[in-house]
């Protein structure tokens, strides 16, 4: 099926090409909310759900939306966002400030689950699409969570995510690799002490960096 980028009349090149980056990325989300580029590979149909603003300083790049986060239209609005948010010591109030933390998973509609159980990988042609020209518009990004493996593998290539996680260290000042929030981490977790006693302090002493003005 041939990809196409729906265009929104008041969308011009006048307004594309704006020196104001707010009208831009404002352009470019309208554009964004109408695509249906994937549409034929959705169950739900097409719902994009991103945060994003110009003044953000962090982006959390995660997976996919799960159904709950398709059915409000709210990013990590489940559990894996409380276990998230908890691992950053974060309010949801700060969370879904989009003007401090803007939210660009690998693919933004639900993309369905395999038929052995577990989500579909996201469909590539999002990211081919969109995230770069999205990415330009976040000029004042100091950090990126990179979250689960298809953030880590399109960002760094591919690896191994625990592995990446337990030496963070090596992707900073620019990226922060964690594993998905989900409940199959836990176990992980509990065997990886080393999560809890330095990974997470360290984690947010790079969001409180990157958040501070």
């Amino acid at each position: 099926m041939k990809q196409t980028q729906t265009k929104l009349e008041w969308c011009t090149p006048s307004s594309a090409k704006s020196s104001d980056v707010e009208t831009q990325l404002n352009c470019l989300v309208q554009e964004i909310r109408k695509c249906t580029a994937c549409a034929h590979k959705l169950p739900l149909g097409p719902r994009p759900v991103l945060h994003v603003s110009p003044h953000a300083r962090l982006l959390i790049a995660g997976q996919a939306p799960g159904t709950r986060v398709h059915e409000t239209g709210v990013s990590f609005n489940d559990a894996s966002g409380d276990r998230l948010r908890g691992w950053l010591g974060m309010s949801r109030d700060v969370f879904y400030d989009s003007n401090r933390v803007a939210i660009l998973p690998m693919a933004l509609c639900y993309p369905g689950v395999l038929p052995k159980g577990g989500d579909r990988p996201p469909p590539p042609e999002c990211a081919s699409l969109w995230r770069e020209r999205i990415l330009a518009l976040l000029p004042n990004l100091r950090l990126t969570l990179l979250v689960g493996s298809y953030a880590q593998n399109y960002v760094l290539g591919k690896g191994k995510v625990y592995e990446r996680t337990e030496h963070f260290q090596d992707f900073l000042p620019q990226y922060f690799p964690l594993p998905h929030p989900s409940w199959r981490t836990g176990a992980w977790e509990r065997k990886t002490p080393m999560f809890q006693e330095k990974i997470i302090p360290a984690l947010r002493r790079e969001v409180a960096r990157a958040l501070a003005d």
